[in-house]
């Protein structure tokens, strides 16, 4: 099954506000291995960066100055993309500002061919609580960031790689080495709710040792604080005091 971790970056928080994207990135992932094909670009967006965008990724309006316009990357991008599903953290963001460029150079909605796998909400589902942005699941999981000293679209496509492969379970995919395991591997995807659970009879994976993630004190003071907190909002609805 092929897999397309995906990031970009942007001028601002809303297109219909007249921000645009400023940087693509895309990773090509078979069986969850990343492979050596990727899409990269940056992006005349016909507007200046503003400051305040410009101290979260350090891409100024001067570097975009000779970089193509949206138009003349979209075919090379979608052909890239083709028809896999992208695995994109916090999808509604990326996709609206993807969608908004796209329909407006008349070029096809991404839903159209591609189905979309949030890791925002796989992590919210898997860790209720817990805090889920890229660099949090990056701690929890023992992934190297020290590469990121901005936010930048490629170095965070490689790092959402390696989050959307512990979210699927930490499935060292380098050991499935037969078409048979392959479509076993494929169907199991195929089934599931977020493209997130393998069934284990039939995975490759079932012999693999278990890795251990377990919550430091941080992260079981926020479940608890979760917990908590909605407990309490449950009690309230159901007209009970909870004093």
């Amino acid at each position: 099954m092929r897999h397309i971790c995906l990031d970009i970056e942007t001028t601002g928080l809303d297109p219909k506000s007249g921000h645009r994207t400023i940087e693509i990135a895309c990773i090509e992932m078979i069986n969850l291995v990343k492979t050596d094909k990727f899409f990269h670009c940056y992006v005349n967006p016909k507007r200046d960066v503003p400051f305040e965008a410009f101290k979260i990724h350090n891409i100024s309006t001067e570097f975009l100055q000779d970089k193509p316009y949206f138009e003349n990357i979209a075919t090379e991008f979608l052909d890239f993309i083709g028809d896999s599903t992208l695995v994109i953290h916090n999808a509604p963001f990326d996709t609206k500002f993807l969608n908004f460029e796209l329909e407006a150079n008349g070029f096809r909605n991404l839903a159209e061919k591609n189905k979309i796998v949030d890791t925002l909400v796989m992590a919210r589902t898997k860790f209720p609580g817990g805090q889920n942005s890229l660099d949090a699941l990056c701690r929890r999981f023992n992934i190297d960031t020290s590469k990121r000293t901005y936010h930048g679209a490629l170095v965070d496509t490689d790092l959402l790689c390696q989050i959307f492969v512990e979210l699927m379970g930490g499935a060292q995919t380098e050991l499935i080495n037969s078409n048979e395991e392959a479509r076993t591997f494929n169907n199991s995807l195929n089934k599931s709710k977020f493209t997130t659970q393998i069934d284990s009879e039939n995975s490759p994976y079932k012999n693999l040792p278990i890795r251990d993630f377990s919550p430091d004190n941080q992260q079981l003071e926020e479940h608890y604080q979760f917990i908590k907190k909605n407990l309490k909002k449950s009690i309230l609805n159901m007209g009970i005091s909870p004093y």
